[in-house]
């Protein structure tokens, strides 16, 4: 047996444990998933919002965090942090085999005993709603991801705030080359880290300056 089978039966026992308690009886919530790309009728096997260029990505997060919150926090953790409830959605990896997994959960929920612990989304919520939200699980940054660059981003907030930017460019830069060291519990490539949305918010004013202060006062704080 390899170890991606193994992970998966592994993950799946950890699952069938720990539902008993889990999502019962709840009326889930739309998604409105309007400005997302079409997927098609077919229901996939891997997440097509991946490779989405940057906006549209933080979008899809967006309204993936939106649906995650409505339907999935109450058993699997507020920010997709597992208080012990349910299994911890974010060490899924960030692969087909992940997705699949993850689909048929979403697609046909989870009965014990005759008793459903997990809805079945799939009819009621649809496949945007359901790659979005899969999208925003596994871009959550990884615990204690930020923890080495507290500080120098505290800083970048502070100049932002001051509107002491400086070479604009290169503190972008700057921003992104963190970002890019935020890793995922899911192996995902990039984090929807505060570095990179406070980067892409940077836009050569003081209003997106303040706006990128914000993005990092809020999630720093959320870090801590």
């Amino acid at each position: 047996m390899d170890l991606k089978t193994t992970t998966q039966l592994a993950f799946a026992a950890v699952l069938a444990a720990t539902m008993a308690h889990a999502h019962g009886d709840v009326s889930p919530q739309p998604v409105d998933t309007d400005v997302l790309p079409e997927v098609g009728e077919e229901w996939l096997t891997e997440n097509p919002y991946r490779d989405l260029e940057p906006e549209l990505w933080k979008t899809a997060i967006d309204i993936g965090a939106s649906g995650y919150n409505q339907n999935c926090a109450r058993c699997h953790g507020l920010g997709a942090v597992s208080g012990g409830l349910a299994p911890d959605l974010r060490y899924l990896e960030a692969e087909e085999y992940g997705d699949e997994w993850y689909m048929e959960r979403y697609i046909y929920g989870y009965t014990q005993n005759g008793i459903t612990k997990m809805p079945a989304f799939g009819d009621l919520l649809g496949q945007k709603a359901a790659w979005a939200i899969r999208l925003y699980i596994e871009t959550r940054p990884g615990e204690g991801a930020l923890d080495d660059h507290q500080d120098r981003l505290k800083e970048i907030r502070d100049q932002l705030i001051a509107g002491d930017v400086g070479d604009e460019a290169a503190l972008k830069a700057e921003l992104e080359a963190i970002a890019a060291e935020v890793y995922t519990e899911s192996g995902a490539p990039l984090a929807d880290s505060v570095a990179w949305r406070a980067a892409a918010q940077l836009a050569g004013s003081p209003e997106s300056y303040k706006s990128a202060a914000e993005t990092l006062t809020v999630g720093l704080s959320a870090a801590q």
